[in-house]
């Protein structure tokens, strides 16, 4: 059978309370499969009698030649695998309906205990000597017969004899006939930087030696703390996390009468791991939250505001609440010092600050990545994302009796397109609900950041541009405050007085997955009350249906000027698209069956263009902002 592109969620699992489940064996990789490059046939059939992917787990686990499995949520399908991603000619692939269990013997580059169960790739000793396969007996001679249930395969380092000092091997060197491979305990491996909150190691065991209970199952102990609410805090598998900043790392534990503890990890000292980056620095790393340069502007120039200042802006990242207080040697966990640029709640974009400008909560600082840790490309797609409470419609009686704007667009029904009404109550952009208090339009709407929004409000729950007064479902909810977003973003966000009620003719449309890129062939959708060039009535609603194209084909006509940060959809024969009025208003795309807020409409050159590409601000390099500005209030 060939190799299948699969979804991948990990449902519930089923089993008596306090059942240890076969899946604290397994390190799960989301929307990925793995491929193997010389079978171009998959290395056994689908099991599509599987309950859950826990059943699957309790088949693999037993078998000595199972490494890792497939599972299909849909088809509820398992598929055994002889290999991991350290097998050779292997390679891994983002799928878009698969999930990767493999065991957690064959993938940690970490040990528990001594080592025992240890079946990974190292094959050097500490002293840089290669080892000698164990079906070698030369030059060093040995007892061991290589079986599948002691997995002295080729030459990797393994502990058959239970050496309390780890995995080991024999060597190549006549002069050496064995050593010891040097590979740390999951314990050792990752120390704890002040309460650990940015801990991401291998420790499944409390101090008490339980195990830890899964962060994607409910059982023994229902908790809040679900993988996909909690994408920031990295709750792998079931290892010591600390997702709710606790004195340190913590896990539900599998015993039901134990519903958590405390895991002991070792503290970081100051002298043990250099942690930051030298102050001279002008760049960062990763997310930047090891920064500690001097910078104290936004990348638009404006000065940054003291952390110990609550003015203008008043926030929770106190200096002396982001700093360690349980050891002496404790490196600072944000050093949030004067008004440097820093990155306490590790922000995908790095550095920030609260500004000094009112009307500028916050930005991201005029630094750039250094040169040995370029971002991921905006062309790489992430996992699979679940949406749960947001992108949902019902069919709307009233779009039957209605013809709508947009450009080339039909009456549609778009219950999360709001209009934006200036003073005198007149339409003048369109913008999305991204959350009940919570709007998304673009810059180009407003004459500046400062504009005295007293009178300014948004109505929601209509398909007419100028409803008559009374009709059912119409809400009106003046603006209390805008956010402008970071620089070269031409996004805003407006916070509404109170939040909107949601129901059928008003819903929340969601966000994408940060730096998430939509396929081309996408259909989507842009909505609004703009001019629609005689194509239309200009009093109702218009929905127009547009298709994804990759950034690379824009590019083609717009001659390279399309950045990352935008998208496109394909130039139709026929005038569709957006057009004075609209701007602001969503780009919605059908994605893992909800709507999603993938662009925004922004101006073009010409409006609805025929066979000419529209240009979209891409909202997906925005989510980490736009949720920072909804927590922060």
């Amino acid at each position: 059978m060939g190799w299948l592109p699969l979804l991948l969620l990990l449902t519930q699992c089923s089993g008596a309370p306090g059942q240890r489940s076969p899946l604290n064996d397994f390190q799960v990789l989301r929307g990925t499969e793995l491929q193997h490059l010389r079978h171009a046939v998959g290395p056994g059939p689908w099991q599509e009698d599987v309950a859950d992917a826990e059943e699957c787990a309790g088949r693999c686990g037993p078998l000595l030649d199972c490494r890792a499995f497939h599972y299909n949520v849909s088809s509820h399908g398992c598929q055994l695998l002889p290999w991991t991603q350290y097998s050779p000619y292997t390679q891994l692939k983002r799928s878009g309906r698969c999930d990767l269990f493999q065991k957690k013997d064959y993938v940690q580059t970490c040990i528990m205990d001594n080592g025992v169960k240890y079946r990974g790739t190292v094959a050097i000793t500490t002293g840089g000597l290669p080892c000698q396969h164990w079906s070698h007996r030369f030059p060093n001679d040995h007892k061991y017969t290589p079986t599948l249930r002691n997995g002295l395969e080729e030459n990797f380092c393994r502990n058959p004899d239970r050496d309390p000092g780890g995995p080991w091997c024999y060597t190549t060197d006549p002069a050496v006939r064995f050593q010891s491979c040097g590979i740390k305990s999951c314990r050792e491996a990752a120390c704890v930087w002040c309460n650990g909150e940015d801990y991401r190691g291998a420790v499944d065991r409390t101090e008490s030696g339980r195990e830890c209970q899964r962060w994607d199952l409910q059982r023994p102990h229902a908790h809040p703390f679900e993988p996909g609410k909690f994408l920031d805090k990295d709750l792998d598998d079931n290892y010591c996390r600390n997702p709710d900043g606790s004195e340190r790392p913590w896990c539900y534990t599998t015993d039901p009468q134990v519903e958590r503890e405390f895991c002991d990890l070792p503290r970081c000292g100051s002298e043990a791991q250099p942690r930051h980056e030298a102050t001279t620095l002008n760049c960062f790393r990763g997310k930047g939250e090891g920064y500690r340069g001097k910078a104290n502007t936004t990348a638009a120039g404006v000065p940054c505001q003291r952390w110990d200042a609550q003015k203008p802006h008043q926030h929770r990242f106190a200096p002396e609440k982001y700093a360690c207080k349980f050891t002496p040697t404790s490196a600072p966990h944000a050093h949030l010092e004067e008004n440097f640029c820093r990155n306490p709640d590790r922000d995908s974009h790095g550095p920030w600050c609260y500004t000094t400008d009112p009307g500028t909560p916050f930005d991201y600082c005029a630094l750039r990545r250094c040169d040995d840790d370029q971002p991921p490309s905006i062309l790489e797609p992430p996992d699979q994302v679940v949406f749960e409470k947001c992108g949902k419609r019902v069919t709307r009686l009233d779009q039957q009796r209605s013809r709508l704007r947009v450009v080339g667009g039909q009456p549609g029904n778009s219950p999360w397109t709001v209009s934006l009404r200036n003073r005198q109550g007149q339409h003048f952009c369109g913008g999305s609900l991204v959350k009940e208090q919570w709007v998304l339009t673009a810059r180009q709407c407003f004459s500046s950041c400062h504009v005295p929004l007293m009178g300014y409000e948004v109505w929601l729950g209509t398909l007419f541009q100028n409803p008559q007064p009374g009709e059912p479902g119409l809400q009106q909810v003046p603006v209390a405050k805008m956010v402008c977003g970071p620089s070269g973003s031409q996004l805003v966000l407006l916070k509404l007085e109170r939040p909107v009620t949601l129901n059928q003719r008003v819903a929340l449309i969601c966000l994408p997955p940060e730096r998430y890129v939509v396929p081309p062939g996408t259909k989507c959708e842009i909505a609004g009350w703009g001019e629609t060039k005689g194509t239309g009535n200009n009093k109702v609603l218009n929905v127009a249906s547009l298709n994804v194209i990759s950034n690379q084909e824009c590019n083609v006509k717009h001659r390279g000027r399309v950045r990352e940060n935008e998208m496109c959809t394909e130039g139709l024969l026929a005038p569709v698209g957006a057009c004075e009025g609209d701007y602001g208003g969503p780009l919605a795309c059908f994605t893992h069956d909800c709507w999603v807020l993938e662009g925004i409409i922004i101006p073009n050159r010409v409006c609805a263009r025929p066979r000419w590409p529209a240009i979209f601000m891409r909202v997906s390099v925005f989510t980490d902002w736009i949720h920072k500005v909804m927590r922060l209030g």
